[in-house]
């Protein structure tokens, strides 16, 4: 089932975590244990669509959450000997949250609108003044400077918008941040914001070595 194929409902159920978003044409794994998301998977699965609303909160209280989410349909399920449930989305589209409410089911259920999103329902989408070999010199600076490591053969054949949103999924960012990457309107501005995001930091820890 195609984005297109989809008739996106107007409620969706929320899974509600930090640090995990779900860019534009990507899939997210997931790992699920507790109770109440074994059951939204499982209510999920019933539904013609599959669809999963994966939002940040804002706070520690997890009370706050983000005005925009992004929507993700079941493409893989794996249920594991000791109850959880392995399960893979593959993106569908963004969503603004216009409200939650927590109804019969443990989990909660967001209210959302799809307006303003319709490039996630394309194939592809391009960044014509993308410096590739600038901009993996940066990922790797970053990546030996927080001692992180990556598939280097992979990135260097990956495809450019797969390579930016995967990163903009992976790497260690702050929530406010990859909240940012996923809200950019383009992918071109999420490119620049991803950029300007890995500079800061280089020159954080730089500074912070100079200080010591």
């Amino acid at each position: 089932m195609t984005r297109r194929e989809i008739d996106l409902p107007d409620t969706l159920p929320l899974f509600i975590l930090p640090g995990a978003v779900l860019m534009p044409r990507t899939r997210l794994p997931l790992d699920i244990f507790e109770p109440r998301y074994l059951q939204m998977v499982e209510d999920a699965l019933k539904t013609p669509h599959r669809l999963i609303g994966m939002i940040q909160p804002l706070d520690e209280s997890g009370e706050t959450l983000a005005g925009v989410g992004s929507a993700g349909r079941i493409v893989g399920f794996s249920e594991q000997e000791d109850g959880r449930y392995l399960i893979s989305l593959g993106q569908i589209s963004r969503f603004h949250l216009d409200r939650v409410e927590q109804g019969f089911q443990p989990y909660p259920t967001g209210h959302v609108d799809w307006q303003g999103y319709d490039d996630d329902h394309l194939d592809s989408e391009d960044d014509p003044d993308w410096d590739r070999d600038g901009f993996l010199s940066l990922m790797r600076r970053y990546m030996d400077a927080n001692e992180l490591s990556t598939d280097w053969e992979a990135a260097d054949d990956a495809d450019g918008e797969l390579l930016v949103n995967s990163l903009a999924m992976a790497l260690p960012l702050e929530v406010q941040d990859k909240q940012a990457l996923l809200e950019a309107e383009t992918l071109a501005a999420r490119r620049a914001l991803l950029e300007g995001l890995l500079e800061y930091q280089l020159r954080n820890g730089e500074n912070d070595e100079v200080m010591q």
